[in-house]
């Protein structure tokens, strides 16, 4: 990490255990109203938490939802506020995009400015982290009193729960939603070329890409073209996957790996053949899908609901679902997304602290994870909230397959290593260079690996 960034001062908590009476629980309410998870009875009087009482706290959160979602949010967040049994206050605020965020709490790490609680990729939470500026969650979430028991725990989704753990074990987040790396198919445009099935490996995807290039299909009036080739780092991760290897392995990335250079030579095989093409400009691969004109797609499953806007505003909309990415052995998921990480700072108290465990706690379950989902798409955390996605699976069918791909394929995920996010832009541009300029394969990926590895060890480097 660059040294702008300056240490602050820790919150030291002892190792003691919390010995003090479990909160009552609540009887859930229907309708929708607030469920409150246990009632107010007081701070604990023994170990890391004695005498923190979140009563009447007030707190920062910066968060990046805009439209739409921020509306359904403010809805939640005010409900929070209105109804909570501790008259805890969240003063929730869009502050930007993530990269604007990152940038403030960078700079807030020295002015110590800073919310309570922020949202954070795994790796700038990292970098937060390294800069004393990190709370672990784990002091919360597994506290007698304050946390989760063992049937909530496990009701988390597992590659979601314990995505934010850094090496030295501290939890610098908690999941309020995820996504996934998926297949977007035409069914008509398949049915029409005599397959019954979107394909479930690479030489499936071949055929089918190149027939329908070179058939085309009675849906669409027009150049037909199997699939718009996508080169950022989570798709590249996600076909690696499907091929069945990582990325990043004994702490170290690894893209010249068999799987990866197998994936990118296929790319540019479909290319050479005719059966793929590049993506001229952003959101074209996704807009001829929806029209009919690309016979596949692969994108995020956060963008279900674009896609069916698309294709309902298309003259001739298609039926169309979600699959895995085609893979050799077993059908992998490339499972990615933000989460919120708890901060620590001289303006910050452990009250307040508390106070943003509680109001994270809350939102994560089933009943508030069922509403968020229907506003944002996003998948919940907990495996309970498919009883109550009924109204989401009925808006959009789609989501409803994704969502079962998740539940029954094996979960993988990115690096949670500083600096991934700069990584994945030398890997986007490395991918570029394979598939547009048709350079060598391992010998790029080899070049990317070492990139990699400085950008590592800068971020990782001691802090002067």
């Amino acid at each position: 990490m660059k040294s702008y960034l300056t240490k602050l001062a820790v919150l030291v908590f002892a190792l003691a255990l919390v010995v003090a009476l479990l909160p009552t629980p609540t009887e859930a309410q229907d309708g929708g109203d607030f469920r409150p998870t246990f009632e107010l009875e007081g701070p604990a009087t023994e170990g890391v938490l004695a005498g923190v009482d979140p009563t009447g706290v007030e707190f920062e959160w910066w968060h990046q939802h805009g439209g739409s979602r921020e509306e359904r949010l403010t809805e939640l967040v005010t409900e929070f506020n209105e109804n909570n049994p501790w008259g805890i206050t969240v003063n929730a605020s869009n502050q930007g995009g993530y990269g604007d965020i990152y940038q403030k709490v960078i700079a807030g790490l020295t002015t110590g400015e800073l919310p309570t609680l922020v949202v954070a990729y795994q790796n700038q939470a990292l970098a937060y982290q390294a800069g004393d500026g990190i709370f672990d969650m784990s002091v919360f979430v597994e506290n007698p009193t304050w946390g989760l028991n063992e049937a909530e725990a496990a009701d988390y989704i597992g590659s979601f729960f314990n995505q934010d753990f850094a090496a030295d074990g501290t939890r610098i987040g908690f999941p309020p939603n995820r996504s996934i790396e998926v297949l977007y198919y035409n069914m008509d445009a398949l049915e029409e070329l005599g397959y019954d099935a979107p394909p479930s490996n690479w030489e499936e995807f071949r055929e089918m890409s190149c027939r329908f290039t070179e058939e085309g299909w009675s849906g669409y009036d027009g150049e037909t073209l199997g699939y718009m080739i996508r080169t950022d780092a989570s798709n590249i991760a996600a076909m690696t996957y499907g091929f069945g290897e990582d990325i990043y392995t004994d702490g170290e990335f690894n893209y010249n790996n068999p799987a990866t250079v197998e994936a990118l030579s296929f790319m540019q095989s479909l290319l050479e053949d005719g059966c793929a093409g590049l993506i001229p400009e952003r959101f074209e691969d996704q807009n001829r899908f929806a029209a009919g004109g690309n016979l596949f797609y692969v994108g995020s499953s956060s963008g279900l609901p674009f896609i069916q806007a698309a294709v309902n505003e298309s003259e001739n909309p298609i039926n169309w679902g979600v699959a895995y990415l085609p893979y050799t052995e077993v059908p992998a998921v490339d499972v990615y997304g933000a989460s919120v990480s708890i901060l620590q700072g001289e303006n910050i108290t452990t009250e307040q602290q508390l106070a943003a465990w509680l109001f994270v706690r809350w939102f994560t379950e089933p009943a508030q994870q069922a509403r968020w989902a229907e506003a944002s798409n996003y998948f919940p955390v907990r495996i309970s909230t498919t009883d109550e996605l009924g109204n989401v699976f009925a808006e959009i069918p789609q989501y409803e397959q994704a969502w079962n791909l998740l539940l029954n394929g094996e979960s993988k995920t990115e690096p949670a290593v500083s600096g991934y996010d700069v990584i994945r832009d030398e890997a986007e541009a490395a991918f570029n260079t394979i598939l547009a300029e048709g350079a060598d394969v391992e010998t790029t990926l080899e070049a990317l690996d070492a990139r990699a590895a400085e950008i590592q060890a800068e971020f990782e480097a001691p802090m002067e």
